[in-house]
């Protein structure tokens, strides 16, 4: 049988001093071959996070930028659009405009304006010393203005 006694106490051949108690919790590596772990650079990590966000917005806000510029261009001229169709409604015609037809705004020489079917180009000697805008009436009956001088 066996010459050891029952009481004797077994020996760990494994110093004591060498072995982790939770290996798992341990900060780095508990073995030779054991992944290397290195504590997270958190300057580094958000000064990364800091440069990508701000590369975002900065994108974003360019974007909305280029918006407002567009959004800026067709209110102006719009209101432009307005203020002509206005000039050509307050204007003396003598005939009823039709929808899609090109009309020509001229100013008289005591200041008032006239609407006319007839080009500057078509005139022989034009009567009227200014064309302020040449329009298409649209189906709205707003104008396009087409031109202005």
């Amino acid at each position: 049988m066996n010459n050891e006694t029952p009481n004797t106490p077994i020996e760990n051949p494994i110093d004591e001093r060498k072995i982790a108690q939770n290996p798992g919790l341990l900060p780095y590596a508990h073995t030779v071959s054991g992944a290397v772990i290195r504590p997270d650079d958190m300057g580094r990590i958000r000064g990364n996070a800091m440069m990508a966000m701000e590369q975002q917005t900065d994108m974003h806000l360019g974007q909305i930028q280029e918006q407002l510029e567009v959004l800026a261009r067709q209110a102006q001229a719009i209101a432009h659009r307005k203020e002509i169709s206005i000039m050509i409604y307050e204007a003396a015609m003598g005939f009823d405009p039709i929808i899609n037809h090109i009309y020509h705004l001229y100013r008289r020489n005591e200041g008032t304006t006239v609407l006319s079917i007839i080009s500057p180009s078509e005139w022989g000697r034009c009567p009227y010393p200014e064309h302020i805008a040449s329009a298409r009436l649209l189906a709205d009956h707003t104008w396009d203005v087409l031109t202005i001088s």
